[in-house]
Formats: structure tokens, sequence, C-alpha cells
């Protein structure tokens, strides 16, 4: 099983009485393309939103549940905002995260072209499509679904692109640099431009640097709050690279909906 707990799930307390995540692992021929195979499985009584801050990868995904009874077999680009999605009744969803700029070569166009869409897998993988939403349906075992993954994406594996080498350095670096807090700072210590940068993310990555910056930033706050790590905000926002308490508390409710505050109150509640 990959071995990270997934970031990203917004109020992780409810979500986890109400649906099923599981990871795995791809095969090490194809780790420089996929972070990981996930599944979400669910069987409720009354429906539940979940929401998700996204990251900023592109996904394949294939979904059963009552509006997809066969199944459906999609790319998904990343979403800008809050991803918000109605469970209901009985449902599943099996997923291959690609690792950010690994979409890229799969493609001729920009991958912002998908941002915030949802294209049929078909135009990617051709009939392989389907090849993959038969079989991964068949089963019910997550670690025969991955191997089924596996089989499928090696067969469509591009050749190595340096761009997306170069991406994944540049997300590496706003995962461990809390002060890179401008797309001037990330290009500086990449020895490049943010022009640059901005026709790299926007070509490989489908969202801006500025986007990947504030996002993995608000990650880590939501985890935090969630955990009851975090109680001065003043603190928090300096932990995080903010100079300005206000700045952290504006971005935060403008992407989450909520104050920090009333964040945090509500996950010690999904804990009780």
């Amino acid at each position: 099983m990959a071995p990270t707990r997934p970031r990203g799930i917004l109020r992780p307390g409810a979500g986890a009485a109400r649906f099923d995540h599981e990871r795995r692992a791809p095969a090490p021929e194809l780790a420089s393309i996929v972070e990981h195979y996930w599944s979400v499985r669910w069987d409720l009584d009354e429906p539940y939103v979940s929401e998700v801050l996204a990251h900023p990868s592109v996904h394949f995904s294939i979904e059963r549940s009552r509006e997809h009874e066969e199944g459906d077999a999609r790319v998904r680009g990343v979403v800008l905002g809050r991803f918000s999605r109605t469970l209901e009744g009985r449902g599943e969803v099996f997923g291959i995260k690609l690792r950010p700029g690994a979409f890229a070569p799969f493609v001729t166009y920009p991958v912002s072209r998908i941002t915030g869409r949802a294209i049929p897998l078909r135009e990617v993988l051709g009939d392989d499509a389907e090849t993959l939403r038969a079989r991964v349906l068949a089963t019910d075992d997550l670690d025969a679904r991955a191997a089924i993954a596996d089989e499928v994406l090696l067969r469509h594996r591009p050749e190595p692109d340096p761009q997306v080498d170069a991406v994944g350095r540049a997300i590496e670096l706003v995962q461990r640099e809390r002060e890179i807090l401008r797309v001037e700072h990330m290009a500086a210590r990449l020895a490049t431009t943010p022009r640059t940068l901005q026709r790299l993310f926007d070509r490989y990555v489908g969202v801006s640097p500025k986007w990947v910056i504030q996002r993995y930033r608000l990650h880590e706050a939501t985890d935090r709050l969630a955990a009851g790590e975090a109680q001065d905000w003043a603190r928090l926002a300096f932990d995080l690279g903010y100079f300005d308490q206000s700045h952290f508390i504006r971005d935060f409710k403008a992407l989450i909906g909520t104050t920090p505050a009333e964040y945090a109150a509500r996950c010690a509640a999904d804990r009780r």
C-alpha cells in the first residue's frame, strides 16, 4: 500500500465514518508516472457530501454508482476550487493518480485544456479504456485492480520527458520549503524565470505555479486543524510561511468556505 495518508480530504473524521479509502502503489516501472492507485467505496442510507482540495494531478477514474451502473471511465483534470461530490446509496471509484506533469506526454495539447473538466478515458487510452473499465469492475480485489492498471498503463507508457522531471522538482520544492509563497521565490530557487514557470505549468500541470503554492499551504493547514494540532492562528500562519495572519485567514475562507476556527470546531465535533 502507498505509505502516506490521504491529504486534501476535508473533515476526514466525518468522511471516515461514511466511506472506505485505500491506496496501492504502482509497478516500479510506472513510479515516475503514477503516484498511486486509490479506491473509495460507500454504502449509505443517507446522502453525504464529500469535499476535497484537489492536488495538481490529473486522475484516471472508473466509477460505478447509481448514476453509472455499468461503470464510467474518465480522465479528470485538476479541480481549481473545492471538489464537492454527493455520495448516495452504494458506489465505488477506482482511481489512478498521475504525478503532477505526467499526463502531458499522453496528449498533444496543454493540460490546462482539461482543467476543471472530465473527458472520456478512451480519448487517451483508446480501446484499452474499455478493457480497463471492464476488467477493473469484474473484481473487487484492490490488489488485482492495481495489477490490471499496471498492465494497461505499461502498454501506453510515454517516452521519458525531461520537462516532467522539471515539474517534479518544482513541486517537491514547494512541498519542502514553506517559505516559498511567491512564484518569484520559486523561480529563483530553480534558477529560472516566473514566465518560464508559467508556461511550463500551463502545458504540463494545468494550473499556475501560484495555485500550486497556495494549495499545498492550505493542505497543511486543513490537516493540522483536522488533527486538532493548531489553535494559535498567528502561529499557524507563520509556520505555513504567511507573514500576515489576516492573509492566511482570507485565503483559507475563500477556498474552504469557513474560517480556520470554524473548520477546527467542525473537525473536533467529527472526532467525538
